[in-house]
């Protein structure tokens, strides 16, 4: 159960930097100023697939202030994967700074660096491209025929993943009903207000220091040094205000560039895209075509099912050969399957890269297999909501798959809770309306992970030290991304230390003086892990506090206890100030703890969502009337948030489900490559969505905590989905649901 009489957990407390957000005090990358910093521009491909066959830099190298402009020509031929994280792993390296063999509309070809933006756009302008274009390979189905032309020497076809767990294929043949179907989900651009940006600078020592928005400092430091083929003591990083980034920023995308071009010019350079270049040249959700078969028997269990998934990792592999078994292990870890086959094929296709985006492959095969799920409920002539209840897994069952334990799941009452809050029952009952608009309800559940255990190492150190002042510093490589982190860190030093928030400091994530973190901010690890590790070095720095006390005051520990501060005794009181003076007066001590802490397991985080849609049958537009999110947190180290994020995430899911979408010509060219024409949701557009909390505790996490930042997103696209075929009757099974998918679909029924 949850820890009760808590004064900062569970409290809704201001993000740590919002007085300097809202007086635009904070400096952002593409706003920091350095003597003598100079300014690049990219120059990217025109073209999705081809050769560079010439390069005429004549008329951008006159323009005034051009510094230079360095090509695939100057560039080092060291190949990298963005996405490797730690030395050591096995990664597919085929990425280049530059390259003269573009394999997507937005590669980078060459780079302008001058004195000034407006000199470096120019001349990038003027720099002539003439290519051998190839063929481009689009369609992820038609990337592995044998006729499809090659991407890279290796062919298009990168990877074949498997997961199983007992005999699906026979128990298949038990079932009552079998239903396939074959769901699409689309390739969609982050959207962060921020766009892509990074400063290089090398020193006379000719180590370079990154400044840069992203998620992982000790990843950037390891790419750039593969890169560049330096050592990794030559590249300092250091992590600067994000201004949102959803998996955008997690893997070093422009910093290898920055850094190559400072080590050229040897002056500060300066390195941000606008937003066509942030859509085409950075990361996109992983593209993915599902085909499920779920086998049922008519009292509504589920008997087999088989997955089919094939990934779309775009021109370069990145996450390509992981993602797969990211969305291959949470469809294990949701129902209650014991026969169940997941298999995937990873192909290359000349489309921007994919990478991290929010929620991981989850909100793929959970589109898959929750619209699936439906399809089979309406099979069955039973309702979602019970059909879902008959099949959940419950608190600690084992994972067929021989997975972590699942923890705490409480995912039945999310359904239960959700499905009271939303009114299910009493909407079911309603008329579909026979008229031109149509109403429907829909719904799906969700499950994410905590972090890497059981994949990938999982660990973090931190410092943390009382200063004789009696402030607290914690010192680790935390990356706030705008969703609170910082005080989420803090709130669980403070409520261990009672000591208010604001007493404590925690400095930007610096690979030159922060201890070492496997992971940074991805896999939803941050709460669970990095938060669990402050919460056990703050129990051991209060042991010491207590202990170096105790001599002050000449009393037993056990007769000591904290408050806002003090240690108070039978006999008296000293301030935290006073100890921490004493500690290094008196006993040669500081009050400092460097702790290493391990993962000590991937507990599963769920989720139901619940969605009321007003459908148009003539325009085919849809509207979202109502909303219901339900999610297991364990326990809500800061409510506000925790309701934030879910905020966010229906809105990014309501994207995904209705709207947002990469789409191309016939050559492989993005024709979606600007806000105006790249449609994401906005105020209007958006529900008043109804946030529930599952606070039963985990009893692994930080005072119960496990995630929320990823998950809010998984289940909103189905959820969205499914209400649309409920009032329609239709099977709409690829995302977006467009206006023009919707009356096609109706034309269909």
């Amino acid at each position: 159960m949850p820890a009760a009489g808590l004064k900062y957990i569970g409290k809704s407390i201001p993000i740590h930097d919002v007085r300097e957000k809202a007086t635009g005090a904070l400096r952002y990358a593409g706003d920091l100023k350095l003597h003598g910093v100079l300014h690049a521009k990219l120059v990217l491909s025109e073209i999705a697939h081809g050769r560079v066959k010439h390069l005429d830099l004549e008329q951008a190298l006159a323009v005034p202030g051009v510094v230079g402009i360095y090509t695939y020509r100057d560039a080092p031929d060291h190949p990298y994967n963005s996405h490797q994280w730690l030395e050591g792993m096995e990664v597919q390296k085929d990425e280049l700074i530059f390259t003269d063999h573009v394999r997507f509309h937005g590669d980078r070809i060459a780079a302008v660096v001058a004195e000034t933006r407006e000199a470096s756009e120019r001349a990038a302008r003027l720099v002539h491209v003439e290519y051998d274009e190839l063929p481009a390979v689009i369609d992820p189905e038609a990337a592995g025929l044998l006729n499809a032309t090659p991407i890279h020497a290796s062919g298009n076809h990168i990877v074949h993943k498997r997961i199983a767990c007992g005999d699906a294929e026979s128990r298949m043949r038990d079932a009552d009903l079998v239903i396939e179907d074959r769901i699409e989900t689309p390739k969609v651009h982050h959207a962060a207000m921020e766009t892509h940006g990074c400063i290089a600078e090398v020193d006379a020592q000719g180590t370079i220091t990154v400044r840069t928005p992203c998620q992982v400092i000790f990843q950037v430091q390891l790419i750039v040094s593969q890169a560049l083929g330096l050592p990794m003591d030559k590249v300092r990083v250091l992590k600067t205000t994000l201004g949102g980034s959803f998996g955008g920023k997690g893997q070093p995308i422009l910093e290898p560039v920055a850094a190559f071009l400072a080590l050229k010019v040897g002056k500060p350079v300066r390195l941000v895209l606008d937003r066509t270049e942030t859509i085409l040249s950075t990361r996109t959700r992983t593209k993915a075509i599902g085909r499920v078969r779920t086998g049922v028997d008519r009292k509504g269990r589920i008997v087999a099912r088989e997955i089919h998934m094939l990934v779309d990792t775009g021109a370069y592999c990145t996450n390509g050969e992981v993602i797969p078994m990211a969305m291959g292990k949470k469809s294990f870890r949701l129902y209650q399957i014991q026969d169940q086959i997941f298999e995937a094929d990873v192909v290359y296709t000349n489309t921007p890269v994919a990478g991290a985006c929010r929620g991981y492959g989850s909100p793929q095969i959970c589109a898959v297999t929750e619209i699936n799920l439906d399809h089979a409920a309406r099979a069955l002539g039973m309702d979602p909501v019970e059909f879902r209840m008959r099949n959940l897994v419950h608190p600690y069952n084992a994972d067929p798959a021989g997975g972590p334990s699942i923890g705490n799941a409480r995912i039945r009452d999310c359904v239960t809770k959700g499905s009271d809050l939303f009114q299910w029952r009493e909407k079911s009952a309603r008329p579909k309306g026979g008229g031109r608009i149509a109403r429907g309800i829909g719904m799906a559940c969700c499950t994410h992970g905590n972090g890497y255990y059981g994949g990938f190492p999982d660990f973090i150190t931190v410092d943390l030290r009382l200063t004789p002042d009696g402030a607290v510093v914690i010192k680790g490589a935390f990356h706030d991304l705008g969703c609170g982190t910082v005080m989420t860190m803090m709130q669980i030093a403070a409520e261990v230390l009672d000591l208010d928030p604001s007493s404590i400091l925690i400095p930007d994530a610096d690979t030159l003086v922060c201890p070492f973190d496997s992971a940074g901010t991805q896999a939803s690890r941050v709460t669970y892990v990095c938060g669990g590790a402050v919460h056990q070095a703050a129990g051991e720095l209060k042991r010491k506090l207590l202990e170096s006390a105790a001599t002050l005051l000449a009393e037993p520990i056990s007769g000591l206890r904290l408050e806002q501060g003090y240690v108070i005794g039978s006999s008296g009181r000293a301030s935290y100030q006073e100890i921490a003076q004493y500690a290094q007066r008196q006993l040669r001590s500081d009050l400092c703890v460097n702790l290493l802490y391990q993962s000590p397991g991937n507990p599963a985080s769920y989720g139901a969502h619940f969605a009321e849609v007003e459908v148009d049958r003539i325009t085919g537009r849809v509207r979202v009337l109502d909303y219901v999110a339900v999610h297991d947190v364990g326990q809500a180290i800061n409510t506000g948030f925790v309701e934030g994020q879910i905020q966010g995430s229906v809105q990014m899911g309501l994207g995904m489900a209705l709207m947002e979408e990469l789409t191309f010509d016939a050559r492989g060219r993005v024709t979606s490559s600007r806000f105006s024409r790249y449609t994401v949701p906005n105020a209007p557009e958006m529900p008043n969505v109804r946030v529930a909390l599952i606070e039963e505790g985990e009893e692994s996490g930080p005072f119960g905590a496990k995630s929320i930042g990823e998950i809010a997103t998984v289940p909103v696209a189905p959820a969205i989905i499914n209400a649309i075929n409920d009032a329609l009757g239709t099977r709409i099974s690829v995302m977006p649901a467009t206006p023009e998918r919707i009356v096609a679909a109706i034309q269909d029924v």
